[in-house]
């Protein structure tokens, strides 16, 4: 199983259940074809580099999962047919870029622990 992490961005005119439930169709998918959800993490609303479809914000979601290689292409195929995204990518974590993701995401932890 190969580590990957896939980031899309959602139109900024959906509202919050609507985005929600976009997120929860694509986790669904991950795990109908045989991926582990590792971790992840929504962004919020943001401002995008450069206009997209005349859309200047987008909803962030990012999701890191183990996978065989060929859930990627179904999963992209199924980004590029849903008219709520803006953009996606995917790409596949190393050995480094797991253990940056790792020490990453146990900084935020602590960080959250010290403010509550």
């Amino acid at each position: 199983m190969n580590h990957y992490e896939t980031v899309f961005i959602m139109t900024p005119v959906l509202s919050e259940d609507q985005a929600k439930e976009t997120v929860s169709k694509y986790k669904k998918l991950l795990a109908d074809l045989g991926a582990k959800t590792v971790h992840e993490e929504h962004w919020g609303l943001r401002k995008l580099a450069y206009p997209i479809q005349k859309k200047t914000t987008g909803f962030y979601h990012l999701v890191e999962f183990q996978a065989p290689g060929t859930v990627i292409a179904e999963l992209e195929l199924a980004y590029k047919r849903d008219e709520r995204l803006l953009r996606f990518l995917t790409v596949a974590l190393d050995k480094h870029a797991i253990a940056y993701s790792e020490k990453r995401r146990k900084l935020s932890k602590e960080k959250k622990e010290v403010t509550a």
